[in-house]
């Protein structure tokens, strides 16, 4: 069948248990110039391409694991909006001339929500609006007193507590959801840790000498992938990695990996493709969040972008984390250990390094002796 919209579920899910079938992209089936097209030539044209094995079936996942997408895929869809109403919020304090958000790291730090209950119940004093301020933000007093002097009125007021209901209804929400979804990921056998032993089950796996940890906490060790993130993915690629052979056939579906075009003896890099917007979203904050630590990841991030930029080192970084997936859940048994910052200093051979400086001093004209320091 071919792969149209969502219009391919419904007679895919009613026949998934009684006949094999195959969800194929269009883009492989209609690459036929001059090729008349309609419903029941389509049909006949799929089933010539199927007999000479001219066709790779799509991925789609077991129903357990549809079924949790759906929970993450709307848990992100929701995280989203209530970004969006952050945004509404932010450009709301601008127009009262409240830059708190200058002083802030964000509009959901408890101290700046207190100082908004605060505003919209009608206090307008900066300094007693200032002093409402917790923690590491209260050195910064006197920066907020100047922020908090703005031109805040009623109708600023109505329309910050309705947007503040609205972050906290979808807050609520997607809190709802990650409880569920732990619970949906929890009750899924493969998912499951083991107990030293050999006890399985929801519970089981997080003891200290457990031999096998659930899922979740496998991916949670990985530098940048939190629990919410491990979810996510594990909604998304499911749990059986059998469907992708090695990891590359996995870095290929997510469509995170290089490609080079070539034409003669001209080669060029191309565009990794567009691939499942869920995953790489996930992948691309995972690769952020690990380019900023002191971890092998992190280090490679900073060795990259020097040469690459920014972005072909965020997608080379979540290119890494996703091998690092693909063979932590195809081995349950398998631990994720950081090879440390150091990893690639380690490697250097020094030799090669000193003979490298040496002979650049020696062009520009110097002539070098080297002695060993004590």
């Amino acid at each position: 069948m071919e792969a149209t919209s969502t219009y391919w579920k419904p007679p895919f899910y009613l026949l998934e248990d009684a006949v094999e079938w195959w969800v194929v992209t269009a883009r492989d089936v209609k690459n036929v110039p001059g090729r008349a097209t309609t419903d029941k030539l389509d049909a006949v044209w799929l089933a010539k391409l199927t007999e000479r094995g001219m066709l790779r079936p799509s991925f789609v996942p077991p129903a357990e694991i549809r079924r949790l997408r759906d929970y993450t895929r709307l848990r992100a869809d929701l995280t989203c909006e209530r970004t969006r109403h952050y945004s509404r919020l932010e450009k709301l304090l601008e127009d009262a001339l409240i830059k708190v958000s200058a002083v802030a790291s964000s509009l959901a730090a408890k101290s700046v929500r207190d100082m908004l209950e605060a505003l919209i119940g009608g206090e307008r004093d900066p300094k007693i609006l200032a002093s409402l301020a917790r923690g590491r933000m209260r050195a910064k007093h006197d920066r907020l007193v100047q922020a908090l002097a703005g031109r805040f009125d009623d109708h600023h007021g109505e329309l910050a507590r309705l947007l503040l209901d609205q972050i906290d209804t979808l807050s609520a929400q997607i809190g709802r959801l990650t409880t569920r979804t732990g619970e949906l990921i929890a009750a899924i056998p493969p998912a499951q840790g083991i107990d030293a032993d050999g006890t399985t089950g929801p519970a089981a796996g997080h003891g200290k000498n457990a031999p096998v940890l659930p899922a979740v906490d496998r991916l949670d060790e990985v530098t940048g992938i939190g629990r919410g993130g491990a979810q996510a993915i594990i909604a998304e690629i499911g749990l059986h990695m059998s469907v992708f052979p090695t990891a590359a056939h996995l870095v290929s579906w997510a469509k995170i990996s290089p490609q080079t075009i070539q034409s003669g003896t001209r080669s060029r890099a191309g565009h990794t493709g567009k691939g499942n917007p869920y995953l790489r979203g996930l992948l691309g904050e995972a690769a952020a969040a690990a380019g900023k630590t002191d971890t092998f990841l992190g280090e490679r991030y900073r060795r990259l972008v020097k040469r690459r930029g920014k972005l072909k080192a965020l997608v080379a970084i979540a290119r890494s984390i996703l091998v690092i997936v693909w063979h932590l859940l195809d081995d349950p048994a398998a631990r994720y250990h950081d090879l440390g910052a150091g990893y690639y200093a380690s490697r250097v051979d020094k030799n090669r390094k000193m003979r490298n400086h040496v002979r650049q001093l020696e062009a520009l004209g110097y002539t070098v002796t080297l002695t060993q320091a004590a």
